[in-house]
């Protein structure tokens, strides 16, 4: 770009742009040196093209100056002109100032001859001004008494305490202290302090239990409808999923609220105001108050509780924003957190809280009592229960029939009835020490469960309002003298009701936790009809633990503070006689009558009290307590320690469970010591599988197995004493199997049955016996046919090796082998629910036994009481079968050493068959209702095949044997055979295999000798050789028999 590139040249002389670009730019240089252009010119050879070159390169400078001036020249005109006037402009401010400067000078001297008359007139004008302005705030304060009504008509407390504090600090200012006109404002203002204070206490009293308009909770324990709130709940309770303790933390965090929010925001407010008239609220903010006011009502009955965060709450509507407001509005607090925050920074405000304190602490435990006596009258009245129910249901069975405690009278259980009408169920004598209603699942529990459940969930909600409160008053007491706000005037009443009370007039968290718990205790020990002196001990040793945790360094608080004891002992609070007059003027100071002294009404709700309900207290004390603890905060937490739950455990572990075992022990005695215990009694002539239906238990073990029942339902329900309630049930186990083992030896001692299964060699052959897979305890493994075929053959080869059995030698009693039946049939039947039960004992009880190893004695467990039931049950079973396998021997015994010889047709069976026979009969029948069917045919299976191994044998006893006495022998197998063939359930073709081998190898003795010879020799391994050899033994009239036979039947066989 060139040096002349933005001189201002028209666009019709554009050549002279390029005539200027020609120019060398050393003649435009800062520094013009002229000489080296002269010698270029002298020395040239053509001057005069030189000379002319440059004359006409001086003309385009010319004519380019000329257009540079022509396009500037009416700026540089109008830059003249401005300066001129500049000129002249400056030259008459010149003038001014001076002559200003002649008549401040004049101005002077003239005022300094008047100064003592100007300051008069400015002191008086300043005089008029603050005048004016005392008489507009005379005029606002006077106007206070009524706004302050109209706040605390519209339960708006907050902006009434402002409005108060405020207008108390203008009455102090210099000036107004004198004003006559304003003693009836000043006493105006100290009775709505007083107004104000228990209307504040009013509102946050009906909030501990809600009752009040924001509460978590819509209160249900009040009969009346227009005691309950109409709002819906705005939050819902926070007890079970964090600490309550953290509702605090929020506005603590929030514009350091937790240090200076209570106690020096009020004196801020009103400070930053000091300045101003007081008469802030003019007409058009009353205006928008009102309509933010209604808009909070909207907002509070029709949102469902769900305020918007960051969203002014409706009662701080009115209220002059401040820093707690603040801190509410960003808070995430439920909206009764809230209210509760904004009631409890009211008292701090007024410097109350210690007033309030002893209030709540004396109101507390009657308000506890009432609302607990509601609680129970409201659910009386949705359960509708009444004495006639109660009555009709202490007529009602559940699982037996039980009998009062301490009562010996048996009650009888009740005949169930199928759906087609025939009674199935036999009567049965159960000697529970407690009635239906209070069993395990009774009514009794159940009402208690649901009662105690309601009013402890009632409690819980309560006192999570009262660690709301409490925490807050602790974290304010902690860091400044909330009694005694810089903000109000010093009132000597006031500050002596601060100094004679505790910080917080004695209440604290563990205050309306320890009154509580004392109130949930007496209700339970009305419940479970525990007199004071029952649980004195208790409630000593609670007292001192609590008096040792005292703390020692201030015993002028600790006595004008609380002085209570945990269980009986009323709250009692120190306050100042100021105070006293106060509260007893506004009817706080009156108690309850007979609030701690008169029952709950339990009795009325419940069908039946005593101590086992406290097993169904129980779970809902643990639960309470649980709740409780996730409530406090961590330095409160050791105070669950000694309350409720303490209280329950020692009454369960020293009162009821000493109780119980020693009413179950007696019904145990009593069950198994009766006649009719081990008596069996059947009413069907079938055997049925339920009880339900008529299944013959023995009236000793089915108490027992109710009596069991009931003891672990005692478990399930409190699980923290399963191991001593199962080490009952063991013991009460123990001694039944004890006295059914002593009934089981009254039937066989001293018999053959008897001895013969506790042989090694015979219990090792039944236990192969196929048999055997239908008894309650499998013997063994499982075998296979030729194992169990061979070991039946054994097994009536040692029967039948036996000496000659005797008479004595067996059960002759009918009833001792029904005894037996229905013993095995009870054993098991025990067996099962036995197992059944310890499958769902308690996880706590099996720990317990678990971790019993280590010790000298380890306990047994249910299971193995199952197995011992059933091995006797099993015994029973082996004697029974035994029995019927000897009575089969002892009759068929008579066949040896005798003579067939008939002389006619065989009609009717031998005596002793017909005997057997009518015996197997009347046997079959008589057990029939109480075993079932395979094991009928476990007792009476053995029969063929120890009758039919009899018989054969018998043959090499026989000294002889016609035609006829083979036919009469084969008539003793037809009716032995119809015999069994009348028991259902027994297998008829292993019975019709049995006796026609018999009839079969006796019909062989009609063969010739030389047919016999050749049957032999086709069925050589349908009998044994010696079988064989007797068939050629016994002496048939009329068959020759050669000499050699015995030989050539050898050669037969061995071939």
């Amino acid at each position: 770009m060139g040096i002349f590139d933005g001189l201002p040249v028209p666009s019709d002389k554009t050549y002279l742009r390029e005539e200027l670009a020609r120019i060398d730019e050393s003649w435009v240089a800062a520094r013009f040196d002229s000489l080296p252009h002269v010698v270029h010119i002298i020395t040239s050879k053509d001057r005069e093209t030189d000379i002319l070159l440059l004359r006409e390169q001086s003309d385009v400078v010319e004519e380019v100056v000329d257009e540079v001036v022509h396009a500037y020249h009416g700026g540089f005109n109008k830059a003249i002109q401005n300066y001129s006037q500049i000129l002249r402009l400056f030259s008459e401010s010149t003038d001014k100032i001076g002559d200003l400067k002649h008549d401040l000078a004049e101005a002077k001297k003239s005022l300094g001859t008047r100064n003592k008359q100007l300051h008069q007139l400015w002191y008086r004008s300043v005089t008029l001004r603050h005048i004016i302005a005392l008489l507009d705030q005379i005029e606002g304060i006077a106007k206070v008494p009524s706004r302050i009504e109209k706040l605390i008509a519209d339960k708006q407390f907050y902006a009434a305490i402002q409005v108060y504090l405020q207008s108390s600090l203008m009455l102090e200012r210099e000036g107004l202290q004198t004003v006559g006109a304003l003693q009836d404002v000043r006493s105006e203002l100290a009775k709505l302090r007083g107004a104000l204070f228990f209307k504040i206490l009013d509102d946050l009293h009906a909030h501990l239990y809600n009752r009040g308009e924001y509460s978590s909770v819509a209160s249900s324990i009040y009969e009346r409808d227009d005691e309950v709130p109409t709002t819906t709940a705005v939050a819902a309770s926070r007890m079970s999923s964090q600490p309550l303790s953290r509702r605090t933390r929020t506005l603590k965090g929030d514009s350091q609220f937790g240090v200076r929010g209570l106690t020096n925001g009020s004196h801020r407010t009103a400070s930053t105001e000091e300045g101003s008239s007081f008469d802030g609220h003019d007409e058009e903010d009353s205006v928008e108050h009102d309509e933010a006011t209604g808009d909070g009502q909207t907002i509070r009955n029709g949102t469902d509780s769900k305020l918007l965060s960051y969203q002014l709450p409706p009662w701080l509507s009115d209220s002059s924003p401040d820093e707690f407001i603040e801190a509410v509005r960003k808070s995430d607090d439920p909206l009764h957190v809230k209210y509760l925050q904004t009631l409890v920074q009211c008292l701090c405000m007024l410097g109350k809280v210690a007033a309030a304190g002893a209030i709540i602490c004396q109101r507390l435990r009657p308000t506890i009592h009432e609302i607990i006596i509601s609680k129970i009258k409201a659910h009386m009245e949705t359960k509708n229960l009444s004495k006639s129910a109660c009555s009709q249901g202490d007529r009602t069975g559940a699982a037996g029939l039980h009998f009062i405690k301490g009562q010996s009278e048996a009650y009888r259980l009740s005949k169930d009835k199928p759906q087609n009408g025939t009674s199935n169920s036999v009567t049965h004598l159960a000697v529970s020490p407690v009635s239906p209603l209070m069993a395990p699942g009774g009514k009794a529990q159940a009402a208690a469960k649901d009662l105690l459940d309601s009013i402890l969930d009632t409690i819980v909600k309560i006192f999570e309002n009262h660690v709301v409160v409490g925490e807050l008053l602790e974290l304010r007491a902690s860091q400044h003298d909330i009694n005694t706000p810089k903000s109000l005037p010093t009132d000597v009443n006031w500050n002596a009701d601060s100094e004679a009370s505790q910080a917080t007039g004695g209440y604290t968290i563990s205050f309306p936790l320890t009154v509580l718990q004392s109130e949930c205790q007496q209700l339970i020990c009305e419940i479970l009809r525990a007199t004071p002196e029952a649980a004195s001990a208790d409630a000593a040793a609670q007292t001192a633990k609590l008096a040792k945790k005292a703390p020692k360094k201030d015993k002028r608080q600790r006595a004008n503070g609380v002085t209570f004891t945990f269980r009986f002992t009323d709250a009692t609070v120190s306050i100042s006689n100021q105070a006293g007059a106060d509260l007893i003027r506004q009817g706080w100071g009156k108690r309850a009558p007979n609030s701690s002294q008169e029952g709950y009404g339990s009795a009325a709700v419940l069908p039946e009290q005593g101590m086992y309900l406290a097993a169904s207290i129980y779970r809902p004390v643990l639960q309470f307590t649980d709740k409780i603890t996730s409530m406090l905060p961590k330095k409160h937490s050791q105070l669950v320690n000694d309350g409720l739950l303490t209280f329950t455990e020692n009454f369960v572990k020293d009162h009821l469970l000493p109780t119980m075992f020693v009413d179950y022990r007696k019904g145990v005695q009593q069950a198994i010591s009766s006649a009719a215990a081990f008596r069996p009694r059947a009413h069907t002539t079938t055997y049925t599988p339920t009880v339900e239906k008529g299944r013959p238990i023995l009236q000793g073990l089915l108490a027992i197995d109710l009596l069991a029942k009931e003891v672990l339902g005692w478990a399930q329900a409190m699980p923290k004493f399963a191991t001593d309630l199962v080490k009952y049930v063991q013991t009460f186990l123990e001694r039944t199997f004890e006295r059914c083992r002593t009934a089981y030896m009254e039937a066989v001692l001293e018999k053959l049955s008897y001895r013969l299964i506790g042989r090694h060699d015979i219990e090792r052959l039944m236990r192969l016996d196929a048999a055997s897979a239908c008894l309650p305890s499998q013997l063994g493994h499982s075998v296979s046919h030729s194992e169990a075929v061979g070991s039946e053959v054994e097994l009536c080869e040692l029967f039948l090796s036996l000496p000659s059995i005797k008479q004595d030698n067996l059960i002759r009693d009918d009833n001792k082998l029904i005894l037996l039946a229905s013993l095995s049939d009870s054993l098991e039947y025990v067996a099962d629910s036995i197992e059944r039960l310890g499958q769902a004992v308690p996880r706590a009880a099996s720990q317990a036994e678990g971790n019993s190893r280590d010790q000298a004695t380890s306990p047994r467990n249910l299971a193995s009481f199952a197995d011992e039931y059933r091995k006797l049950a099993t015994d029973c079973l082996k004697v029974l079968r035994v029995e019927m396998q000897l009575e089969t021997v002892f009759h068929l015994q008579e066949m040896t050493n005798r003579e067939y010889l008939e002389d006619e047709d065989a009609e009717e069976p031998d005596d002793f068959v017909i005997s057997l026979t009518s015996q197997i009969t009347r046997r079959d029948e008589g057990m029939a209702p109480f075993i079932s069917g395979e094991k009928r045919n476990y007792v009476f299976g053995g029969i063929c095949g120890i009758a039919a191994s009899a018989s054969i044998k018998a043959l090499a006893d026989m000294r002889s044997i016609n035609l006829f006495g083979v036919q009469q022998i084969c008539r003793n197998t037809i009716a032995l055979e119809q015999a069994m063939a009348a028991i259902p359930y027994v297998d008829g073709d292993s019975v019709q295999q049995n006796l026609d081998r018999v009839r079969t190898y006796y019909e062989l003795l009609n063969m010739p000798f030389e047919a016999l010879l050749a049957f032999i020799a086709e069925h050589d391994q349908m009998f044994t050789p010696t079988e064989y050899s007797n068939l050629l033994k016994v002496n048939v009239p009329g068959r020759d028999t050669p000499s050699d036979a015995q030989v050539r039947l050898s050669e037969i066989l061995s071939h």
